[in-house]
């Protein structure tokens, strides 16, 4: 098992139900202390009160938030915030790493891992924390006495369409919303007939990440590229196993099984393996994507997430692999 796995959410379970999270339901405004200053100037709208409030129900139940939040603390959920054009005050140290976002951060507080960070949670004085915890963690509670807290249960929001839809609702952003979507699916469009043109029909594709001495296999929502090659290029694993891994979303192999797992093509993600390593395994140089030349290799900061911004990237990154650009 992970000791480091992404968001630290490796045991989360990706099967309940969106529930009433996508319904934004507006039930109270009224006043809610005094404005306060934020680097977030696209929030401000000159001729609107910034202390009305509004209720959403949530997985935690109904929450009353800022109709126009200043100062927002996410630990997850930061590529859907900058495609919106809105620069959390605060976000935990993981996305330092997350290529796809990082040169957006030079205004933002570290605030260290999910565990350590309430201290300066309390000092950023926040008005909104966005969270992506479990509906029964009992951080929520801590959260939730910092500031209103808006709870999305990690892997609930299934792809870029569900994420950005529901953020442009929350932050009265839906235009943008949809005009980031737009351009979005354009070229989700470009890089899918780009594919199309050059992988032959039927082919099959594995997801696979090598951490240490353990292997998994990923389905479409858990990172490693996943909503990338599944839900944006719409390749397909192996029939065999389709139903498994989407259900699990990610499962442990041992090495002797994994011949059984692998696809006509592999999406690798390891740190320490390459090609060559891949090549001369006496069970991997054995997997007919190997043998053909179908591995892309790519590191855990590359494949390990998967807001809107980095899919986006990921999808075009592996178009231009598999169309030899």
């Amino acid at each position: 098992m992970h000791s480091q796995h992404y968001y630290n959410y490796k045991r989360l379970g990706i099967v309940a139900p969106l529930l009433l999270l996508l319904t934004l339901i507006v039930s109270a405004c009224g006043t809610s202390g005094s404005s306060k200053n934020s680097n977030q100037s696209q929030n401000n709208h000159q001729n609107e009160p910034q202390n009305e409030t509004r209720t959403i129900t949530t997985i935690n139940g109904d929450v009353e938030i800022p109709v126009h939040p200043q100062r927002i603390v996410a630990d997850q959920y930061l590529g859907s915030f900058i495609a919106l054009d809105i620069i959390p005050v605060g976000v935990p140290s993981l996305y330092w790493n997350n290529p796809y976002v990082v040169d957006s951060l030079d205004s933002v507080e570290d605030l260290g891992d999910l565990t350590s960070s309430l201290e300066k949670m309390v000092d950023l004085k926040p008005d909104l924390i966005v969270s992506g915890l479990k509906a029964d963690d009992n951080r929520y509670e801590q959260l939730s006495k910092i500031a209103p807290t808006v709870n999305i249960p990690f892997g609930e929001l299934k792809n870029a369409h569900e994420e950005l839809t529901y953020f442009g609702k929350l932050l009265g952003k839906e235009k943008e919303a949809e005009a980031w979507l737009a351009n979005y699916d354009r070229r989700i469009t470009a890089a899918r007939e780009s594919v199309e043109k050059v992988v032959p029909a039927g082919s099959t594709f594995s997801i696979i990440e090598v951490y240490g001495k353990s292997i998994y296999v990923y389905g479409d929502n858990f990172g490693r590229g996943g909503q990338a090659v599944y839900q944006a290029l719409g390749l397909k694993p192996p029939a065999s196993i389709a139903e498994e891994i989407l259900e699990k979303q990610w499962v442990e192999l041992s090495k002797e099984v994994l011949p059984q797992y692998a696809g006509d093509y592999i999406i690798l993600t390891t740190n320490d393996r390459t090609l060559e390593d891949i090549q001369a395994d006496p069970i991997w140089s054995t997997l007919d994507a190997v043998k053909n030349n179908r591995v892309y290799v790519w590191k855990e900061e590359r494949s390990w997430y998967f807001d809107p911004i980095a899919v986006l990237s990921q999808t075009e990154e592996l178009a231009a692999w598999l169309t030899g650009q």
